[in-house]
């Protein structure tokens, strides 16, 4: 935890000193403060970098992963969902002087990074960092093109997330191994995390289908082909692991023995936020 603390704090440090240097490089060139106004393009340049940093956009996500694996699922789940609000907040409102295509490129490494590096994991909290690089992609990618479309993406996002963290702390799940003995759990608890995972997939009629298919359908109306289809292949190995975890949860019996413990007795909090947070991912 210590490790994790550190490396989390140097990276929002560092990021933050940014964001202040590119605000007083812009006041130093333009004579004003205001974000909401046209930027030096330096400025402009590093303030995308900083705000890379915070949200563990490729390249610059080798702390992600590290650090949410270091942390409790309650950290992990408010680094990976509330933490992300206020750097996302400053693309909103500088998303007009921000180079479209270096948006596109930058969700397209996203994209591509967390779907293929979250293959070869077992830990339960890798897979789910990964899963959010390869997610906040596709929202710089939908940033890129509509407003509206990011808020719709970034509430999917949002609500798939939060079920998968609360689930897997309900069932004090760490691992891919944990996920095989998900019979000895309730089945209303194993079909939650089996329709969750589809739904981070991106499979239809969840949640998660949603906002993919509203990009997609974006990107070919704005004849962007290539992309469609890099996007649409990115996006095949994250499934994969999806459908992974979801085969051992719902699809796998533990072994039949009489000292079986059966933990139907959950904690109270996260049992009484699944049902809602499920139904809305």
């Amino acid at each position: 935890a210590t490790e994790a603390t550190t490396k989390y704090f140097l990276i929002q440090t560092t990021a933050a000193a940014m964001i202040l240097f590119a605000g007083t490089l812009n006041a130093w060139q333009s004579g004003q403060w205001t974000i909401s106004q046209p930027m030096h393009p330096i400025s402009t340049t590093m303030l995308t970098l900083a705000v890379m940093m915070k949200l563990g956009l490729a390249p610059t996500h080798a702390w992600y992963p590290e650090v949410l694996q270091g942390s409790t699922m309650s950290m992990a789940l408010l680094i990976s969902t509330w933490q992300k609000l206020a750097p996302l907040s400053f693309l909103y409102m500088t998303m007009n002087m921000l180079n479209p295509k270096m948006l596109l490129l930058i969700g397209l490494l996203s994209a591509l990074i967390g779907g293929w590096a979250g293959l070869n994991q077992t830990q339960t909290r890798k897979i789910l960092a990964f899963s959010s690089i390869a997610h906040m992609g596709w929202l710089i990618t939908a940033l890129s093109m509509n407003l509206n479309l990011t808020t719709i993406t970034l509430l999917a996002y949002l609500t798939m997330t939060t079920t998968a963290f609360l689930m897997l702390s309900a069932s004090a799940t760490k691992t891919l191994l944990d996920l095989s003995t998900m019979s000895t759990f309730t089945p209303t608890m194993q079909i939650m995390i089996l329709f969750t995972m589809m739904s981070l997939g991106g499979l239809p009629p969840l949640t998660g289908f949603l906002p993919k298919w509203l990009i997609m359908k974006e990107l070919i109306t704005m004849n962007t082909l290539p992309l469609s289809m890099a996007l649409l292949i990115s996006s095949l190995p994250s499934l994969f692991f999806y459908v992974r975890m979801a085969y051992l949860t719902a699809l796998t019996t533990a072994p039949s023995t009489t000292n079986t413990e059966h933990k139907w007795r959950l904690k109270m909090l996260p049992v009484m936020l699944l049902p809602t947070t499920t139904t809305l991912a």
